[in-house]
């Protein structure tokens, strides 16, 4: 089985540029739809990917509520969440995404709940342990490939 159309993840050691890639992969969202992406960032990163977007000739607007955002790249953190309205984004990014690591986390299942209807989402974040079988299972389910339970129950069947 494999990713829906428009979900992706990279999965990349420190230091191989992981925020252009996802601001160029939020900027192509961008032109291919007509909409807005939303960047979801750990406290204190969005500056930072604000000021390497300039660099790229790209304008990404911090926000903390859904009345911030402007047309086109967004950026917020993780625990500001609640104050934007999925329905206005095609596309979203999470940074450092090893936040969905925590399988009975209320912020996993924000972000699951959040990002159901968007068609385009991309999950950004360090290469995961190849053994961390749950954070591996919450990136697919975030992407929408499978559920955890359903994955769980083919392990067994097979």
């Amino acid at each position: 089985m494999g990713l829906p159309d428009g979900h992706r993840c990279t999965f990349e050691d420190c230091g191989l540029g992981k925020t252009r890639q996802q601001l160029a992969w939020a900027d192509a969202v961008c032109s291919h739809t007509g909409g807005s992406v939303l960047i979801v960032a750990p406290l204190a990163v969005a500056e930072q990917t604000r000021r390497e977007a300039a660099v790229c000739g790209l304008d990404v607007k911090v926000c903390r509520t859904q009345l911030d955002c402007q047309h086109g790249l967004n950026i917020t953190n993780y625990e500001m969440l609640e104050h934007f309205t999925p329905d206005k984004f095609s596309g979203i990014v999470l940074d450092e995404s090893s936040i969905l690591k925590g399988y009975g986390s209320s912020t996993r299942q924000l972000l699951n709940d959040f990002a159901e209807f968007i068609p385009y989402r991309l999950c950004c974040t360090a290469t995961p342990a190849p053994n961390d079988l749950i954070e591996i299972i919450n990136h697919a389910e975030f992407l929408g490939i499978l559920r955890g339970k359903e994955i769980i129950a083919r392990f067994f069947i097979q």
